[in-house]
């Protein structure tokens, strides 16, 4: 059984990047076929074809475990390489890298443009118990063979990261859609800024919020010195805009959830 453990915060060494990368400036390295750890560390010699000397031992994230393949973000990987001296032009925009343990390589392809990895057979889980609106980073997630997919299981860990929970989530049970939301960004009570935006005209004030609210959606501010209630959509954490703005950023929000 192969159970791939996701990391977006790779954990670079800096210090011995900055000490190995001078000599190598600029040398083309490729990704390997099937990537795999061949030590304690997954380092940049273990992902690239052409990485050699001090440099390519630079690590990048733990080795995975046996049975466990490491995922690690191909854009924070490219910078670590170009840090180190290396040239990675990643043409086929590949976003995730799946790097498997030396003693169980993983089955199926090791990336792919678009950043879904892993096998069909195998669904989504989480890795821990995760509270009610926690937001769900990378390293939350396992794929798992154990588990069966619900009907809106997502295939793309990607649909999941970023994502809040609304309920109580238990770990290994399996990811659906219709346990997340997008995380608050407007908390009930708030004072946030209200933005209109027009014509080259450019007016903020402060309200207060009358709801929860994420990105994307509709919420009520007060207008605290007119007692108005003002109808904005919400932008960002403690912000929100009417106007033509507010239109286009609620069908943005709108278009990404339908994707999910």
């Amino acid at each position: 059984m192969i159970r791939p453990i996701l990391f977006t915060g790779a954990l670079i060494s800096f210090c011995a990047l900055a000490l190995a990368a001078p000599a190598l400036a600029g040398t083309p390295v490729t990704l390997r076929a099937a990537p795999t750890a061949t030590g304690a560390a997954v380092t940049l010699a273990d992902v690239f074809e052409g990485a050699d000397g001090a440099a390519a031992k630079a690590v990048l994230a733990p080795a995975p475990g046996p049975g466990m393949n490491a995922v690690l973000d191909a854009g924070r990987v490219q910078l670590a390489a170009r840090v180190a001296g290396f040239d990675w032009a990643n043409d086929q925009s590949i976003r995730r890298i799946v790097v498997a343990s030396a003693t169980s390589r993983a089955a199926g392809p090791t990336a792919r443009a678009g950043g879904q990895a892993g096998r069909a057979a195998q669904a989504l889980a989480y890795a821990r118990n995760i509270a009610a609106g926690e937001v769900i980073q990378a390293s939350d997630l396992v794929w798992s063979d154990e588990v069966v997919a619900g009907a809106d299981s997502p295939g793309n860990p990607d649909a999941a990261i970023g994502q809040a929970a609304k309920r109580p989530l238990r770990a290994g049970a399996a990811v659906q859609s219709h346990d997340l939301a997008s995380p608050v960004a407007v908390h009930r009570d708030e004072t946030i800024s209200v933005a209109y935006e027009a014509g080259g005209i450019s007016l903020v004030l402060q309200g207060k919020a009358m709801k929860d609210a994420a990105v994307g959606e509709s919420v009520q501010v007060l207008n605290p010195q007119s007692k108005k209630v003002i109808d904005a959509v919400v932008s960002g954490p403690g912000k929100a805009v009417v106007g033509p703005r507010a239109e286009a950023i609620k069908t943005a929000a709108f278009s990404t959830a339908s994707l999910r």
